[in-house]
């Protein structure tokens, strides 16, 4: 069993950036860091929808406004925002696959920004997030929704894992590595240690 890292945040407070600054530390350090994260879209200073990028650089549609699922699919739609889950599972099942069957020594790092309603709607993904947490050497680092309406069964199932350290507000970079650091092996690896917050 690895170790997850969450962090509760509401749209548009930093917490994607606080994850990509995090994986690009890790990833200079050497440690072995994969994984995905959600980025807004926007045209003409209106925000459109929401792509999923992984840390390779791949893109694709997560989720559009008014826009209509692929013919045969079911609709899955949060808000005003309908999810392309064929896009979606193309781009982070294989992701998750790989980080939590990787091979060879230390511990390597997933990123999952984030486990919200959209993604959600992916069966697949909500037992490769299971698989991912639950596999040896891998320490997850992920993000949540505040609560909010009605709970959300795989978040809230996260939420409670002994293995799972949840940050409910905003932490500054060198905490959130310092964290790391403290409760896993990926310490000796770094080059730079970051110190812990005062």
């Amino acid at each position: 069993m690895g170790f997850c890292f969450v962090f509760v945040f509401v749209l548009g407070v930093g917490k994607t950036t606080l994850i990509q600054k995090a994986s690009e530390v890790l990833k200079s350090s050497g440690v072995p860091v994969d994984g995905f994260y959600t980025e807004e879209v926007r045209q003409g200073g209106r925000r459109i929808g929401f792509d999923v990028v992984t840390l390779s650089g791949m893109r694709g549609v997560l989720s559009r406004i008014g826009s209509e699922p692929p013919p045969g699919k079911r609709e899955c739609r949060v808000g005003q925002y309908v999810v392309d889950l064929t896009s979606f599972e193309h781009l982070a099942l294989p992701v998750l696959k790989n980080a939590g069957s990787s091979s060879g020594p230390g511990q390597r790092v997933c990123v999952i920004d984030e486990i919200g309603k959209m993604e959600l709607f992916s069966q697949p993904f909500i037992q490769a997030v299971r698989q991912t947490l639950s596999a040896p050497g891998t320490v997850v680092l992920g993000t949540i929704p505040v609560p909010k309406g009605k709970p959300l069964a795989l978040v809230e199932e996260i939420r409670h894992r002994n293995d799972v350290q949840v940050f409910s507000e905003f932490v500054e970079l060198k905490f959130c590595l310092s964290s790391m650091r403290k409760h896993t092996s990926l310490w000796p690896w770094w080059t730079a240690r970051p110190a812990a917050r005062e």
